[in-house]
């Protein structure tokens, strides 16, 4: 009985570090924290520094190149070239200016998946091309992140409503983010969405909207706020997140209040 009281209390003891796990603060890094530390944005280096400083977050793009070969660049372009219409090895022609290359999906999970503190903000963006094939691209993202067994990681964020509701047919219990702030609270409720990540001027005009959403049980994030009082706004309607280039400064609001 005693071994089975200890299994059972062990177990417990897992399971609440796992859930805890992860840094309790609103702070989002936008492309990884790049700016103050002059890094290129969406490069491994920015993802570590955004980690290093002790962000809930850091926030990337991912697109699919024309071999189907899933890399992490905020910029349809990377360096003068079209990454949808460009080979994965035309794109390793080119580096970051601190000589890292173009970072695959895969390689960006795995460094972050290095440690349990920071989430994986993954930006699924819309294709150039078609709107099938941004479907293509969630439906690959989805898969590589279930293979990599990367799920607690990875939140999703999306500027497309139809790639969204796509992540919540494919998993009722994804995390996933709205951009593109053209719709209403209850309206993602109803399409699967777990939360509201609009530019923060959407709340400005629509102020009614962040108390909705809590009420509907969305989480609200905010994008790119870089300016104190909007972040105080912000904190002040208990926004869960802010997704920002000056994580620095957003920490420095939070030790002020």
């Amino acid at each position: 009985m005693k071994k089975l009281l200890y299994s059972a209390s062990l177990y417990l003891l897992c399971t609440l570090t796992a859930l805890a796990q992860f840094n309790n603060n609103i702070v989002v890094a936008h492309r990884g924290a790049w700016k103050t530390n002059n890094l290129p944005e969406n490069s491994i280096a920015s993802l570590d520094r955004a980690i290093a400083e002790g962000c809930h977050g850091s926030e990337f793009d991912v697109h699919m190149t024309a071999d189907g070969i899933l890399v992490v660049n905020h910029d349809h372009e990377f360096y003068g070239l079209d990454i949808e219409k460009s080979t994965y090895a035309e794109l390793l022609t080119k580096k970051h200016p601190n000589g890292e290359r173009i970072p695959t999906l895969e390689a960006y999970l795995t460094e972050g998946m290095k440690q349990q503190k920071t989430k994986l903000i993954l930006e699924i963006k819309t294709s150039q091309i078609s709107p099938e094939r941004s479907i293509a691209v969630t439906d690959s993202v989805f898969a590589l992140v279930k293979k990599l067994k990367a799920q607690k990681w990875v939140e999703y964020i999306c500027f497309s409503w139809e790639v969204g509701k796509h992540l919540h047919e494919l998993d009722k219990n994804v995390k996933v983010q709205y951009l593109n702030g053209d719709k209403t609270p209850a309206e993602a409720k109803e399409a699967g969405y777990t939360g509201l990540d609009y530019h923060f001027s959407v709340y400005q005009k629509n102020p009614t909207w962040i108390a909705e959403a809590h009420k509907l049980g969305l989480t609200i994030n905010a994008w790119t706020v870089n300016d104190c009082a909007e972040m105080q706004n912000l904190i002040n309607q208990n926004a869960e997140y802010i997704t920002t280039n000056e994580p620095e400064l957003l920490f420095e609001v939070l030790k002020q209040r």
